[in-house]
Formats: C-alpha cells, sequence, structure tokens
C-alpha cells in the first residue's frame, strides 16, 4: 500500500531497508519539524534494549529536533507510543506496517 504523502513513503523505504540490512525484529524511520530523518532498528542487548522507533526519537532528541512530523514503525512485536507522545505530542501520525512494508 502507498501512503498518500511521499514524505511518508520515503520513511516507509528506510524503516523497511533499516529492518532488513541488520535483521532486527522492527525497523522505524521518522521526520522531523525541519525535514530532517532519522531511520533505526530495535537494539536487544543483555544490558539495553529499545524499541526501533524510541532509537528514532533518541537521535532526533539528540540532534536537537522539537518534534516529529510523521513515523513508521515496521515489524514484528507491539508499538508503543508512549516516548513519541512525550516528544511530539498525540497528533503525530505513525504507520505501522508489515515487516515487507505493508502498511
Amino acid at each position: 500500500m502507498t501512503l498518500e504523502n511521499p514524505e511518508d513513503n520515503k520513511l516507509v523505504v528506510l524503516a523497511k531497508a533499516t529492518r532488513a540490512r541488520t535483521g532486527a525484529a522492527q525497523g522505524a524511520a521518522l521526520r522531523d519539524l525541519d525535514g530532517r530523518t532519522y531511520a533505526a532498528a530495535t537494539v536487544n542487548l543483555p544490558s539495553l534494549s529499545l524499541s526501533a522507533l524510541d532509537v528514532c526519537i533518541a537521535m532526533a532528541v539528540a540532534s536537537g529536533a522539537k518534534g516529529a512530523e510523521a513515523a513508521v514503525v515496521l515489524g514484528d512485536g507491539v508499538v508503543v507510543l508512549d516516548a513519541l507522545r512525550d516528544f511530539a505530542g498525540t497528533d503525530v501520525p505513525v504507520h505501522v506496517g508489515s515487516p515487507a512494508g505493508q502498511i
């Protein structure tokens, strides 16, 4: 399925490529209010576990972003939006899809 916003489709491509490259359970991509994008995969170490979306949010915050326009999460597992809501509010669209990129 193709999203209406071409910029959101770019997020799907980034999330899918990141997940495939790493073999992680999830891949995610986020676009900040300045149009910068962040792509990440799930981190699952004995001492650190982060969802792919949490990693994207951390990257955006560390880069000085003040919010987000949209996010995509692809893969297996539950998508928890608490950190995104803390960072960017409740109006940010989040597109959730399969590992293959089907939204």
